[in-house]
């Protein structure tokens, strides 16, 4: 029974985690995370000037790490500038990590 416990914690983990997976799944969005990871915050036109992709595509990949809980946005007269948001993915990993460390010695 503390087997079918342990595999639905993991599971209710994992659920959780699963929008930050998908955010971080695409290596151009793995991209505009690491150009924030450097600066505090940036506009569209700022990341596109150091992703290989148009505006527009750029944009898009904005909207996907938004959606996802990893970025937030905000308003500076008419420019949007973008910033990470990784507190909550944090907590989740490291509860993750305790679980694997806890339930899945060998």
């Amino acid at each position: 029974m503390s087997e079918f416990i342990g595999n639905q914690k993991a599971i209710h983990i994992f659920e959780k985690l699963g929008p930050y997976f998908q955010g971080l799944g695409d290596p151009i969005r793995q991209q505009i995370i690491s150009l924030l990871i450097d600066k505090e915050s940036m506009n569209v036109t700022q990341i596109a000037e150091h992703i290989p992709m148009s505006r527009p595509t750029v944009s898009h990949h904005l909207k996907i790490l938004r959606q996802a809980g990893l970025i937030t946005v905000q308003k500076k007269g008419t420019e949007m500038f973008y910033r990470l948001e990784f507190d909550g993915v944090i907590a989740m990993m490291k509860q993750l990590v305790q679980f694997v460390e806890e339930e899945c010695r060998y």
